[in-house]
């Protein structure tokens, strides 16, 4: 039998709701037969859990639950906004080296934690609990 996927929808909500739709229709060829839409067509919905689970700064956890700019640095959130969307979806620290964001690991007290630059001295401190963003902070270096 010849499976031909005819039609797939994907729509993504990120950053809120974590849903993504996947929708499947296929045509199968039997033999001596023409296209026919199988039964075995089905709709389903992955449901990805967020990565990041737990914060230290609440302006950083409002805004990247609900937007709010009310306790970060408002210049800073479209930088911010790329830097949770990347740490939610990251598995190990690594993933947070992008161009420009300069990741480091922290020493003394906050061994164990790391870091990327948001601007100037402000920066978006995190820790990693197996594959889950942990103690997510934003900090004032002065």
């Amino acid at each position: 039998m010849t499976i031909i996927a005819v039609s797939m929808l994907n729509k993504a909500k990120f950053l809120q709701g974590y849903i993504v739709n996947f929708r499947f229709n296929f045509l199968s060829k039997e033999p001596h037969s023409s296209y026919n839409i199988l039964d075995i067509s089905y709709s389903d919905a992955i449901h990805l859990k967020p990565m990041i689970k737990s914060f230290r700064h609440g302006g950083i956890e409002r805004f990247f639950r609900k937007g709010s700019k009310a306790g970060i640095q408002p210049k800073h959130a479209e930088k911010l906004r790329r830097q949770l969307f990347a740490l939610d979806n990251a598995k190990l620290p690594q993933d947070m080296n992008a161009p420009g964001w300069r990741l480091h690991q922290l020493r003394g007290e906050l061994s164990g934690h790391w870091s990327v630059d948001v601007s100037g001295n402000w920066r978006l401190t995190f820790a990693f609990d197996g594959n889950d963003a942990i103690l997510v902070d934003y900090q004032d270096y002065h």
